[in-house]
């Protein structure tokens, strides 16, 4: 799995999980429950992975939406 996304707005996360579910890619996002450890503040940024094999089609469909992704 590949790094896809790295942002702090919850926002972004959910709208990126929608357009890649509705696409038929898997997505996987890492550090919710970050919180508890951050004292719900938001300061740690949430992670979105992909399959590297879908990770060309996933980008594709992230930046055709305007949703900035990871270096």
């Amino acid at each position: 799995m590949k790094e896809i996304l790295r942002t702090n707005d919850p926002t972004v996360i959910a709208f990126a999980t929608a357009l890649l579910r509705a696409e038929g890619i898997e997505c996987f996002v890492m550090d919710v429950h970050m919180s508890a450890l951050e004292g719900s503040i938001g300061i740690l940024p949430r992670r979105m992975l992909v399959r590297t094999g879908e990770l060309f089609r996933a980008s594709a469909i992230l930046r055709d939406n305007d949703v900035e992704l990871s270096a």
